[in-house]
This record gives C-alpha cells, sequence and structure tokens, in this order.
C-alpha cells in the first residue's frame, strides 16, 4: 500500500499512548485485553523493550492477584499472554492462555451451529446472541493461539466463528456490520451499523491471512476475504470530511468515534488493497489530533451493549479514557508504523 504517513509521529504517539495505558489501573477484562493488545502490538513494531518489560510487569501483577472466571470477554487478555510467550518463551503465559482455550473450546455456551455466544460475565446475559465483538475476544484469540501450537481443529473452529458471524451479522447490500444477532427472535434487534462492531470484524478479519499460513487451503477464509473487501468498500464511503467514523455509521448526527475509526483504517492498511490507501492517509492526521499529549485517546465512546433505539447509541458517553480506545489507536499507530518501516 503506497501511503505516506509520518513514521516519527507514528512513533512519538506510540509512545505517549503506551505509557497512558500503562499508567491505567486495567483489571483483568476486556478493556484491558484490548489495551495491552495493543501495548503487544506496539513492542513489535517498534521493538521498544520498555514497553515489553512494562507489559509483562503488568501482567504478573494481575496473575499474582489471581485469575477471573472465564467469559468470552475475559478471554481477550489471551492476546497478550500470547504476545509475552513468543518473547520470553516463559511457559506460564501459554498455560494460562490454553485455559482460556480450554474453556472457549469445551464450556463456553454455544448455540445453533456450534456459534460462540457473546458473554460478558458467569450469568446467560444475552441467550443465543452473536455479537462482532466475539470476534475479537474470542475468534481471533482462537486462531492466534491456533496457528502458534499447530492446531488444525482450533484453527477450523475459530475460522468457523467468523464464518456464521459473518452469515448473521452483514448486510451483503451494503458489506456493513450489524451489532448483534437473537437467534431466539431471527432478528437483528435494534438493527444498526455501530462503528465499533465493524472495526472488531474488520480488523480481526484483516489479520486472518497474516496470522494464519497458507490461509487459501482453508475453504471459509474465501468468505472471510470476500467479506472483509466488501465491508470495507462500504465503510469507505462513510468516512467523514474530518477523516473519522460516526459511532453510528450512516446516522449524520451520531458523533465521531475513535476507537472504531482506528480499527477500520487498521484494517485497511492490513487488507492491503491500494485503493484504501487515501482514505487511510485522511484518517492518520484525524486520529492523531484526538490524542493528547499525555497519551489519552479522546472521543471513545464508552462500553455499549446492542441498544433499544438510535438515541441509545447517540447518547453514549465519549468522555472518558477507556482501554479499547487507547489498544486501537496503538494497533493502527503499529500498523502505521510498519506500512512506513525504513
Amino acid at each position: 500500500m503506497n501511503l505516506n504517513l509520518n513514521r516519527e509521529q507514528s512513533l512519538r504517539a506510540i509512545d505517549a499512548v503506551v505509557k497512558k495505558t500503562m499508567e491505567m489501573d486495567l483489571p483483568w477484562d476486556w478493556p484491558c485485553g484490548v489495551a495491552y493488545y495493543g501495548v503487544a502490538r506496539a513492542c513489535e513494531a517498534t521493538g521498544r523493550q520498555e514497553y515489553l518489560d512494562l507489559l509483562k510487569e503488568h501482567v504478573d501483577r494481575l496473575i499474582a492477584l489471581g485469575l477471573p472466571h472465564w467469559t468470552v470477554n475475559t478471554c481477550a487478555m489471551g492476546h497478550c499472554l500470547l504476545s509475552l510467550f513468543q518473547a520470553t518463551d516463559d511457559d506460564q503465559y501459554l498455560q494460562i492462555a490454553s485455559q482460556k482455550i480450554d474453556y472457549l473450546s469445551n464450556h463456553a455456551l454455544r448455540f445453533g451451529d456450534h456459534v460462540l455466544q457473546h458473554t460478558v460475565s458467569v450469568n446467560n446475559d444475552f441467550p443465543e446472541q452473536a455479537w462482532a465483538d466475539t470476534l475479537f475476544m474470542a475468534a481471533y484469540f482462537m486462531l492466534r493461539y491456533g496457528a502458534l501450537t499447530k492446531d488444525k481443529a482450533l484453527v477450523n473452529d475459530a475460522l468457523h466463528q467468523y464464518y456464521k458471524h459473518i452469515e448473521y451479522l452483514q448486510d451483503k447490500a451494503t458489506g456493513l456490520w450489524y451489532h448483534g444477532y437473537n437467534n431466539i427472535r431471527k432478528d437483528h434487534m435494534s438493527g444498526f451499523f455501530w462503528a465499533r462492531a465493524n472495526a472488531w470484524a474488520a480488523y480481526t478479519m484483516a489479520q486472518v491471512k497474516h496470522v494464519l499460513p497458507e490461509p487459501y487451503l482453508y475453504p471459509p477464509f474465501m468468505d472471510i476475504d470476500c467479506s472483509v473487501r466488501d465491508q470495507l468498500t462500504g465503510l469507505k464511503k462513510l468516512q467523514t470530511e474530518d477523516g473519522l467514523w460516526r459511532t453510528v455509521l450512516d446516522d449524520p448526527e451520531s458523533y465521531e468515534e475513535l476507537s472504531a475509526s482506528c480499527g477500520i483504517a487498521a484494517a485497511m492498511i492490513l487488507n492491503e488493497n491500494p485503493l484504501h490507501a487515501a482514505y487511510v492517509q485522511r484518517a492518520f492526521p484525524a486520529i492523531l489530533e484526538n490524542i493528547s499529549a499525555d497519551g489519552r485517546v479522546l472521543n471513545v465512546s464508552g462500553g455499549t451493549a446492542v441498544m433499544n433505539d438510535l438515541d441509545g447509541y447517540r447518547r453514549i458517553s465519549c468522555t472518558w479514557t477507556q482501554g479499547w480506545g487507547q489498544g486501537l489507536a496503538l494497533a493502527f499507530l503499529a500498523a502505521a508504523c510498519q506500512e512506513t518501516e525504513e
């Protein structure tokens, strides 16, 4: 992809965001999982040992405090465990990741054709619901673990989750993704194209060909590749003049939201379609403008369930610094940095 991005700006922003992220008191759950995924990506993109040391220190502290009950959302921490294992060869990180894999493979709630139900607690909060969030928290993690350990059955299960979430959540006419699907009612509930759901989907689908050796030998990959192609084609049309995306993508009254914008722009880089370079180019300065000098990613929407109506999405606060905003910004900046490697 022919991009003209300022590498030094990327590196400065990464440094500020990593340091702010590691000052946040994030417990073992999905906000921390996404944040620390971003820090791990920053380690890989920059080679900065201090980032790895900070990540290891904080994860070791959380391990010493005790592990939580597993849910789809708490499995998001598996990403940084895999990265730490790959960087340090310390088996304790792989062993904890393997506990999460055992939960997802053998104990997590599923419905229909072996589809993971999205879970945020040990309760059955959302019976037979598929959320786009599950792709990042669980399926992408399963794929990374399966590729690392050469567990073909796990790789196939991960790809099956992608395949079924595409079937349930992607609108074929626009390429966009709904936030959730209710298998009991056979509908998309309120039926909005929520931007962060599209970021979870686009980013994780774009990563498949980078994680999985010879992905073309797996039939579901063809669906994944076409799905993200059509999704990014739909998303490029909804980029605002400022270079960002709105929290409800096709609603002109919704605010521009940074975590989704970072995830979508990162997906465009990773998917490597040269026709999308102009959209990444436009997003780059807009994202940098929304990172404060002390490393806070601004205008990130709060945790968002599948809301009942449009006003519910419009009114979600975007005031606070959030782990997922920090992590997705780092995922974008890392991808931008690697795209402009000297």
